[in-house]
C-alpha cells in the first residue's frame, strides 16, 4: 500500500466501513523495522520515550532536539507507515515563530506529520503549523505534558459536562484542520461521542473501542516494560522475560567457561599456528 498520507489518514473512519487505524510508538531503527513489518499504519515518535526509553519519571524532560534524534533514527529505518513526530513541552508554548520552527525541525528529521497536545487554546499554534504546510495530528483527554496541572495520569471527562466540553475540543481541532486526534484515557463513551460527532479519524489509548484506531507504546505491548502496566495495555509478548532469561543463559556461560566455543572464534591456519608456536618457544 505504501505510506499513508495525511490525507488519506483524515479520510479513515470505522463508520464508513475502513478498517481500523493501527499505531504504534517507536524511537529507533529496530523498533521502526518491527513495527513496520508486523503491518502498523503509523508510528509515533512519542514523547513518551522520557519514561520508556530515558528514565525519567515524566514528560516533561524530552526536547525538540531529543525528538528530532529519535525521529531521525526511526527514519533512517525507512519503515512503511506514516511517521508522527510529537512536540515535546514547551516546543509549541512560547511564540508562533518558534512553534512552527520547531516543528518545521521533526519535518527534517524525517517525520511526514506532528503531533501536539491539547484542545481550543493550541488553536493559534496549529493553524500556525498548517500554514507552513505541516499536517497536524490532535491529542486531547488525559494529555501527559500536563500532569502537574490535571493533579496526575488521571482518567479524564468522567462527568458529562467534561465529555461535552472534550467534544466541543474535538470539533474545534478538526476544523482547524487536524488530519486526526489521539483520545486518551477518557471513558467509552465519552470516546465514542467525539468518534461520532467528526469527519476525522480517532485514534484511542485508554479510550475504548469506539474509536478510528487505537495506539499502544510499543514497550508496553511487548512487555519490555514491566514496572506499571496501566489498564488499557494489553501485553502481546514477554520480552523482558525472555531478555532476562537469555541474559542469565549468557552470564552462566561465560562463567562456566562454555562461552565461547571452538565454532565461535577465529583461528589461524594450522601451519601459522605452528610458526607462531616455534617463535614463542624461542
Amino acid at each position: 500500500m505504501g505510506k499513508l498520507t495525511a490525507p488519506a489518514i483524515s479520510a479513515n473512519k470505522a463508520r464508513n466501513g475502513d478498517d481500523p487505524l493501527v499505531m504504534v510508538t517507536a524511537y529507533d531503527a529496530p523498533g521502526a523495522r518491527i513495527a513496520s513489518e508486523a503491518g502498523a499504519d503509523l508510528i509515533l515518535v512519542g514523547d513518551s520515550l522520557a519514561m520508556v526509553v530515558l528514565g525519567y519519571d515524566d514528560t516533561l524532560q524530552v526536547t525538540i532536539d531529543d525528538m528530532c534524534h529519535h525521529t531521525a533514527a526511526v527514519a533512517r529505518a525507512k519503515p512503511d507507515c506514516h511517521i508522527v513526530g510529537d512536540m515535546p513541552w514547551m516546543a509549541y508554548h512560547v511564540s508562533p515563530e518558534e512553534t512552527v520552527a520547531n516543528a518545521a525541525k521533526l519535518m527534517r528529521a524525517g517525520a511526514h506529520s506532528v503531533k501536539l497536545e491539547g484542545g481550543r487554546k493550541r488553536l493559534p499554534m496549529i493553524a500556525k503549523i498548517i500554514d507552513a504546510e505541516i499536517p497536524v495530528m490532535g491529542h486531547i483527554g488525559l494529555t501527559p505534558q500536563s500532569i502537574h496541572a490535571m493533579g496526575g495520569f488521571k482518567v479524564q471527562c468522567t462527568q458529562a459536562e467534561h465529555a461535552r466540553k472534550l467534544v466541543q475540543a474535538a470539533k474545534s481541532l478538526a476544523h482547524a484542520g487536524c488530519f486526526a486526534i489521539v483520545l486518551e484515557g477518557v471513558p467509552v463513551r465519552a470516546a465514542e461521542m467525539v468518534t461520532d460527532a467528526i469527519d476525522i479519524p480517532t485514534i484511542g489509548i485508554g479510550a475504548g473501542s469506539h474509536c478510528d484506531g487505537q495506539v499502544l507504546v510499543y514497550h508496553d505491548l511487548l512487555g519490555i516494560e514491566d514496572r506499571f502496566v496501566p489498564k488499557f495495555v494489553r501485553r502481546y509478548a514477554d520480552i523482558k522475560g525472555a531478555s532476562v532469561n537469555a541474559m542469565k543463559a549468557y552470564a552462566s556461560d561465560v562463567r562456566s567457561g562454555a562461552f565461547p566455543n571452538h565454532d565461535e572464534s577465529y583461528h589461524m591456519a594450522d601451519e601459522e599456528a605452528e610458526e607462531l608456536h616455534l617463535y614463542g618457544a624461542g
